[in-house]
């Protein structure tokens, strides 16, 4: 058997917010004005839009419903929906703005199917480029991002005032 090895997520895994509030609420609940602090990108009704603090590659999204809820089963169809014309809009919003050349998209429903924050369902979206998996996540235990966060936030948003999505 063969085995995949992410050291890095160590680093994630032990500095979790471990405070009794829901950072994804936190961020939804927290001012709007400090949106570019907190990485949201996005509010639409039900659901926002935001970058991940420890990205599995630059340009990593989450799609995140705006109840606090675990189980798929317990976001309404809606909420469902709205999330999925969300992922569909950033998918093509980070096509042209990131040009990837492929996509994983996907949720980790429970800690023992990789969530790291398990009590808030979220969706990931994240750009794949051809050659971004090499030696340095495990022989160096060291991800290698070419755009600091703040750049690739800037760029998302600017997008997004030229061509807000019909959400």
């Amino acid at each position: 058997m063969e085995r995949l090895y992410s050291p890095w997520r160590m680093k994630y895994v032990s500095s979790m917010h471990k405070s009794d509030e829901c950072i994804f609420c936190a961020k939804l609940n927290d001012d709007p004005a400090r949106d570019r602090e907190n990485l949201v990108v996005f509010r639409a009704a039900s659901s926002f839009v935001v970058m991940n603090l420890y990205p599995y590659n630059t340009g990593h999204l989450m799609v995140v419903p705006n109840q606090h809820v675990a189980r798929l089963s317990d976001v309404p169809p809606a909420v469902q929906a709205e999330m999925m014309a969300l992922t569909t809009y950033f998918v093509d919003l980070l096509t042209a703005v990131m040009r990837p050349d492929g996509f994983n998209i996907g949720m980790n429903l429970g800690r023992v199917a990789g969530a790291g924050i398990d009590t808030h369902l979220h969706l990931h979206i994240v750009p794949r480029w051809a050659g971004d998996s090499n030696f340095m996540p495990v022989i160096g235990s060291t991800r290698v991002l070419p755009e600091d966060l703040g750049a690739t936030y800037d760029k998302i948003v600017a997008y997004l005032q030229q061509n807000p999505p019909a959400v």
